[in-house]
This record gives C-alpha cells, structure tokens and sequence, in this order.
C-alpha cells in the first residue's frame, strides 16, 4: 500500500548540485522503454556502480537493502506533506497541480512523520486490526469465485486485470467499510480517477472533492447509527481519543479506502505473470497449496508494483558515504533492495518456499504498511483459486505486455490470459 500522492509526483527537476552526478547518469536509464519492460537489470548496476545515486536533476537514489532498510526508520527522511511540496518547487517547473493535489489529500498519516503520524497510525490500529481482517477471508473467496465465474462464463480468454484483479480490491473495501450496494459504481469511478491522479489533475480534484463529500455523509450517519464496518470503528475510536479533529478523521478513512487499491491489483497481476513465467514454481504450488503464505511473500518480493516510495531530507544526513542534504528528494528503490545479493540468495531466482524473506514491498519502520496483511490475504486467496479452478492458465498468444510508465509504479495495463 502506497500513498496516492505518488502518483501525481515529478520524477524530474532542476535542483543546485551539492555533491557531483557521476560522467553517466544511471537515473536517467529507468526512464527509458527497455527499463520498462525489464527494470532489474539497470538496478543491479546501479546498486554495483553508484548505490546512493545523485541523478542530473538532484534526487538521490538508494537502492542497496541495508542502506533502503535504515532510510525508512530515519526521521532525518521526512515524509511530511509541507516539506515534500517545498522539495518539488526547488526543482523548477510548473508544480502547481501537485500543491493543489497535496493541498486537497490534507493531512493524512502517509504525508505526516511522527508525532503527528504515530498518533493517527494509532487510531487506524484501533480499528484496523488483524482479527478483523482475517474475519472478511470468507468474503473475499466469495467474491473471487464469483469474478473468475463471470470471466470464465465469458469465453476462453480473459484480461485478468480487468477481471479480477482490478474489482477485487475495491470489492473487499466496500465491504470492510460498509458502503452500500447501490453506491458501489460511483465510487468504482473515483477509484479509477485516483488511479490515474498524474494524467488530469482538474478530474482528479473534483473525484477527491466528491468522494470526501459522500465520505463526510456517511461518517454522519455511522454516527447515528452504528455498524459493524470500519468507519463505525473509526468513529468509535474518535470518540475516545478528542485530540482527533473530524477532518484527521475523514482523512485516515480516504486513505485506508484508497491507498491499497491499485497496489493489491498489480501485486495479483505481477504475481500472476511471474508464475506463468516460472512453470516449475506454478507446478510446485499446484502440488502443495499450503506453500500460498510463503509464495505470496515471494511474489511480493520478486516484482513489487512499488517499485519506489519518496523522501525528502529533513537533516542533512550521510549515507554510505555521500551527504544528502536538508531539502532534497530521495527515492528509496524497494524493488532494487528485494534483488540485492547482499540480502537475498541467488535475488533473481523465483523460489515460492524462500526462507528468511525479509522484503520491504510494504516498507519498514514507522510507515510500514497498515494494510499489507489485507492486501497479501487477497492475493493469496485469488492466486490460489486461480491455480486451483484454471489448471491450464498461460499467457494468451501473440499479446505484447505494456507497463505503465511510471518508473516509481510496475503496473500492467492488462495482463491477457487464456484457460
């Protein structure tokens, strides 16, 4: 689960150069189609060449394991929303839209750094506990049966993005937040603007401005009449806690809604793609179901869609040997610290019962991921029903995969399959 402002942020700018790129900007190689298509390669010389990256237009990159792992417990490497917005204008160019859509997420606990974060991280811990996620297991085999009923009822191929691993996420969210039935499609229609906040930013604040309309409408009336969902939870809990304001509120439930959508697609997608790419490993999880937990973790770990997550120095902080200094970007490279060989065995290798798989697609430290054990459940119960009820799975022939291209996001634009 990521913060939905990654979306909307700049992956280039002008910035004064406090320390020296090197002759080759490696940064510059992520941008490209071949990067795309296949990033690890460029992140394997980037970690042996220039681990703590300075690119030509001032943002740092790290992408070793032990360098990723302590950046995301620093608090010298704010997430703060202020902060974040000023790194982006000391870059140049036209970076109003971000403000503007900076300005409209308000002060949710993935823009804060403690103590305003741990306080908000506190009350969404109330509510959003492990029993009730491990309570909707059942819904969500009901709600993956039936998608894969639909697609399979609709001929012998089917885009599974489309299909399934797209209203999956959403499926789940309406129900763990109690949103009616009959309001499903709209909101369906927001999470589609919020996927694609980068592409119109006027769209994307009118869908942010109406969902938190209808959100505030049914915060009110979780009030008077309580539930069993989350927001009656997360009402619950404001009302033992007063220093939390009711925009801090509708805030914490934007983002628990939102954030995890697109994640929790592509995690499926990527993970999906990366069985049909490795039939021995597709075969070993045919044979022993019970591999899934650890084979979910494995598929997080070998393509995460988060392929970065961004900072902004708070404190001028040394980092394997180079200084980052206060006000700069730096993007930590979770999918490069997954394939590092100082921490991983033979890092390239799909292995579905990988011991000791301490990845960081969720993150470490104070942001580490809330909804992680919810979006690896709905992987775990979509991948094993996909294997169990579509033995011949595979790739559907003469269909190119396009990725989008956002080089911090891995995400197919459809993922075309064949039973």
């Amino acid at each position: 689960m990521t913060d939905t402002t990654d979306e909307a942020r700049p992956t280039a700018g002008l910035a004064p150069a406090h320390d020296l790129a090197p002759a080759h900007d490696l940064a510059a190689d992520l941008l490209t189609a071949e990067a795309r298509r296949d990033p690890y390669p460029f992140y394997a010389r980037m970690r042996r060449e220039s681990p703590v990256h300075r690119s030509a237009q001032g943002i740092w990159y790290l992408t070793r394991y032990a360098d990723v792992e302590a950046a995301l417990s620093d608090l010298r490497l704010s997430n703060d929303r202020d902060r974040m917005t000023r790194a982006y204008v000391a870059l140049g160019g036209d970076l109003k839209a971000f403000s503007r859509l900076s300005d409209r997420l308000g002060r949710v606990m993935t823009n804060t750094d403690p103590p305003n974060h741990a306080r908000l991280r506190k009350l969404a811990n109330r509510a959003f506990t492990a029993r009730r996620v491990e309570a909707l297991r059942d819904g969500v085999q009901r709600i993956v049966d039936r998608l894969i009923d639909e697609a399979v009822a609709a001929g012998p191929t089917t885009d599974l993005i489309e299909a399934v691993a797209s209203p999956l996420p959403m499926s789940v969210v309406c129900e763990l937040f109690g949103i009616p039935d009959g309001d499903r499609p709209q909101v369906k229609g927001w999470f589609h603007r919020f996927g694609r906040l980068s592409e119109d930013i006027d769209k994307s604040e009118a869908a942010i401005e109406q969902y938190e309309e209808y959100l505030f409408g049914l915060v009110q009336q979780r009030r008077r009449e309580p539930g069993d969902d989350l927001i009656s939870a997360l009402v619950a809990t404001q009302a033992q806690d007063d220093r939390l304001t009711d925009s801090e509120l509708l805030s914490t439930c934007f983002v628990l809604i939102t954030a995890g959508d697109e994640t929790t697609t592509h995690l499926i997608g990527n993970g999906v793609l990366a069985l049909l790419r490795h039939p021995d490993q597709l075969a070993r999880l045919c044979e022993d179901p019970t591999l899934i937990r650890s084979a979910v973790d494995e598929l997080a770990r070998y393509d995460t869609p988060t392929q970065a997550i961004v900072r902004v120095v708070a404190e001028d902080v040394e980092i394997g040997g180079r200084t980052l200094r206060e006000g700069e970007l730096v993007y930590l490279f979770l999918a490069a610290t997954n394939r590092d060989p100082e921490r991983f065995e033979d890092p390239d290798r799909l292995d579905l019962s990988r011991p000791g798989n301490r990845h960081l697609s969720f993150g470490n430290g104070p942001h580490f991921c809330l909804g992680g054990p919810l979006a690896k459940l709905q992987v775990e119960v979509a991948v094993s029903t996909l294997v169990r009820r579509l033995p011949q799975l595979r790739l559907a022939d003469g269909q190119a995969l396009e990725w989008r291209p956002n080089p911090l996001q891995r995400r197919l634009s459809a993922l075309p399959l064949t039973y």
